[in-house]
């Protein structure tokens, strides 16, 4: 095993937990990756499933720091790391790092969430993301898709303003728990039901009216044969991912006084391309951006906390 390790670092999510180990030009050297999210985790053991994935590393590079992002930094994960308020940007996060002493001495230093208020005292927050957006730099808006999809305004490379849209959580209650799938079969992507949900999204006019009465559209077109019980989840994804999008852009607008024209997508492969294909249909410039966005990023916060010397990428 290499001995030029600076960095272990670890993205903790709530359904996968992933490894890298990182060299001193910031390049990923190895990684380890098990299904043992936050609320996978074996009687809430996080300390042995860090040994389990990590305990290799640990043992062959005693002195290289450990830093974790992600859902792991919850309240219920295996420590709370406190959000810092927004704008936010790498030295922030760096000066928050919370500290805990694993059983076989090891330190890990957890990367803080980022929350923002809104004027009438609403809140928002992002845990993980913030760390994709610190890793890829630079300024603009960027989408982070998920369960719960990101939109950030990012400038100089400082978190300025987000919001959260529930598209992915909403499309699977809708899916396997409302009358909408009673009629919807399979999970292959359909191209051309994807794009007449986006149409039907964007569909203008007050007849057509808001969300709450289109959604019903993915009942009605099965139910008088108009569309495959196959081609039905694609519709509903599409309708909700045009609906996000329209409604995405208006707050960025309202909140920095000019419409988004580039978006910068983040993370993985399949979900990232939809939300593309459907920005470009709506006349939107993208750009996509891979997860390597987050081990950057850990590197880069780090750095900054002086737990390891300049990396190169960082």
């Amino acid at each position: 095993m290499p001995q030029d390790t600076q960095l272990i670092a670890l993205d903790w999510g709530t359904t996968s937990l992933r490894a890298y180990r990182i060299g001193p030009d910031g390049a990923v050297l190895d990684t380890r990756a098990a299904p043992l999210g936050i609320l996978k985790v074996p009687d809430g053991d996080f300390d042995g499933t860090f040994d389990q994935i990590a305990g290799p590393w640990l043992d062959a590079f005693p002195t290289a720091p450990v830093i974790a992002c992600g859902m792991i930094g919850r309240r219920q994960g295996w420590v709370e790391a406190p959000y810092v308020p927004c704008p936010a940007g790498v030295a922030d996060l760096a000066a928050r790092l919370t500290p805990h002493d694993t059983r076989r001495g090891r330190t890990v230093w957890f990367v803080p969430g980022v929350n923002r208020f809104d004027a009438d005292g609403v809140g928002d927050v992002i845990r993980g993301e913030e760390t994709q957006i610190v890793g890829a730099g630079g300024s603009g808006v960027f989408l982070l898709p998920g369960t719960h999809s990101k939109w950030v305004w990012v400038e100089d490379g400082r978190l300025t303003w987000f919001a959260t849209f529930m598209t992915g959580e909403v499309f699977a209650v809708l899916r396997d728990h409302s009358i909408l799938g009673r009629l919807m079969s399979g999970d292959a992507h359909d191209g051309e039901a994807f794009r007449r949900g986006l149409d039907y999204a964007w569909r203008e006019g007050p007849a057509a009216g808001g969300l709450l009465k289109r959604l019903f559209s993915a009942r009605t077109l099965g139910l008088f044969g108009h569309m495959a019980a196959t081609a039905l989840p694609a519709y509903l994804s599409g309708l909700l991912i045009g609906s996000e999008i329209d409604e995405a852009c208006g707050c960025i607008a309202a909140a920095s006084g000019t419409p988004p024209q580039r978006i910068t997508v983040v993370g993985g492969v399949a979900l990232a391309a939809r939300y593309e294909e459907a920005l470009v249909a709506r006349g939107l410039a993208a750009e996509r951006r891979g997860e390597e966005t987050t081990t950057a990023g850990l590197a880069r916060i780090a750095r900054a906390a002086g737990l390891v010397a300049a990396m190169g990428g960082g």
